[in-house]
């Protein structure tokens, strides 16, 4: 079947951020299949993703405006689901985005939460 096999993201400190992404990827129903010293894995049911230290850290801070991966989308499950997320986001280092125009942002028909990090990484709560 084609489709996404793995998505890695590099970090400048996993330490730092692994714990706000832990949550959110087990919150979503990953499970997290691998850990070493500097990276982790979520298993996403056929597909995964690794988050790993960089080894480049000439440009330290991450910014998603520029070339690059903008942001993740994620499945968040029911619409119920996705608000849950949300709401406990906060707790766990996430900051929502666009929340004036939660939970359709990106228009009437798309519900969605979007969610920023410390480290400037979004990502997109999808419902079904």
């Amino acid at each position: 079947m084609k489709g996404i096999h793995h998505v890695e993201i590099w970090v400048a400190d996993l330490d730092a951020v692994v714990d706000g992404w832990s949550w959110l990827f087990t919150s979503l129903g990953l499970e997290c299949t691998g850990e070493w010293p500097g990276g982790r894995t979520w298993d996403a049911g056929g597909a995964y993703v690794t988050l790993t230290n960089s080894p480049n850290l000439s440009a330290v801070d991450h910014d998603r405006r520029r070339p690059g991966m903008n942001h993740l989308a994620l499945w968040g499950g029911s619409r119920t689901e996705v608000d849950a997320v949300m709401s406990a986001a906060v707790a766990h280092g996430w900051q929502p985005l666009y929340g004036d125009r939660y939970p359709h942002a990106g228009g009437p028909d798309h519900y969605a939460g979007w969610l920023e990090n410390a480290e400037g990484f979004k990502v997109e709560i999808v419902a079904e």
